[in-house]
């Protein structure tokens, strides 16, 4: 009788120790996020960060952001280079907004929201907002470039805005739209 092994050799050998070091790994991962759902610390030695609280429990508004400081020190050129983010929907140059997600932003500046007629698929809330007498003044692009769908719900908008601490970046970019314009305003007037 022939012997089936190939010279005593086993051609299933590697497949069973990688089958081993898989089942030990798996079996590592389960008693890991067992002993995880176990044990509960009762004391954290030191925090991450110190968050102060005021004694009297009153609540600390946030600052004001004084957007006509922010416009002041704008950077039209570093706007320029923020913009790449929005060209992807978006164009900033004259006549060359057509087959885009987003309408054109040249001459967005003082427009009225939403009123872009060679632009068809504005979102309701944005038809809306233009058909109300909203126009893209400093204080609507500041509240839209930092939170589109906070500052206008159900915006066809994709995206999510600037991070706290960024508003000098949507103050660079707003600089940045001004001046892609037939006739940028004065935004020390705003």
């Amino acid at each position: 009788m022939a012997d089936h092994h190939n010279s005593g050799k086993d051609p299933l050998f590697l497949n069973k120790v990688a089958g081993g070091i898989l089942g030990a790994t798996l079996f590592i991962m389960v008693v890991k996020e067992i002993g995880g759902l176990m044990y509960h610390p009762t004391e954290i030695a030191e925090a991450a960060y110190v968050i102060d609280i005021p004694e009297s429990g009153a609540v600390v508004e946030a600052e004001p952001i004084d957007i006509a400081v922010l416009l002041a020190s704008a950077d039209i050129d570093k706007g320029k280079r923020l913009s790449k983010k929005c060209l992807s929907c978006h164009s900033f140059e004259k006549g060359k907004g057509a087959g885009k997600s987003g309408p054109e932003l040249y001459n967005a500046f003082g427009a009225p929201k939403g009123g872009r007629s060679d632009f068809a698929s504005y979102s309701n809330a944005m038809k809306e907002a233009g058909a109300a007498g909203g126009i893209w003044d400093v204080d609507a692009l500041f509240g839209f470039i930092q939170s589109p769908k906070k500052y206008m719900k159900g915006t066809g908008m994709s995206f999510a805005g600037f991070k706290k601490g960024k508003e000098q970046d949507v103050a660079d970019l707003i600089a940045y739209l001004n001046s892609m314009s037939d006739s940028p305003a004065d935004l020390t007037a705003q």
